[in-house]
């Protein structure tokens, strides 16, 4: 079944607590990046500008992801080891028994926001890569 809407979303997660989680992590984004547009695509929620990838979030078991784009992940790796963040190529892993790192997700958000402001397509070029 594909997830077209954000309380859609919400109803996949099944602890009430990581789901207020997740609910407070998408305020959160939409108050401080108001010019950031909320929507679902590929079943998670995910916020964009001008029509492009800012960044997505999803939910497992043990943690939340933050998943901006692979150039911000590499951007930010030494940041992400600094902060002993469990991360992988795509996306950074926030468990949901710690607070969740708001600084991380707005340095990732400013970062894509500030590098993709001539980017017309979805994703960004694949050529670039700092």
């Amino acid at each position: 079944m594909a997830i077209k809407t954000v309380d859609e979303y919400l109803a996949t997660i099944t602890v009430a607590e990581h789901r207020e989680r997740m609910i407070q992590v998408l305020e959160w984004v939409k108050s401080t990046y108001p010019a950031l547009e909320l929507k679902v695509a590929w079943n998670q929620p995910m916020f964009t500008h001008h029509g492009t990838f800012i960044v997505g979030f999803s939910a497992a078991a043990q943690h939340m992801a933050i998943a901006p784009e692979r150039a911000t992940m590499i951007h930010f790796e030494n940041e992400m080891i600094r902060r002993g963040v469990d991360y992988g190529k795509m996306l950074a892993r926030q468990p949901w028994d710690k607070p969740f790192d708001y600084e991380l997700a707005a340095m990732f958000i400013d970062y894509q926001i500030e590098t993709k402001q001539e980017v017309t397509s979805f994703w960004r070029p694949t050529t670039t890569t700092s």
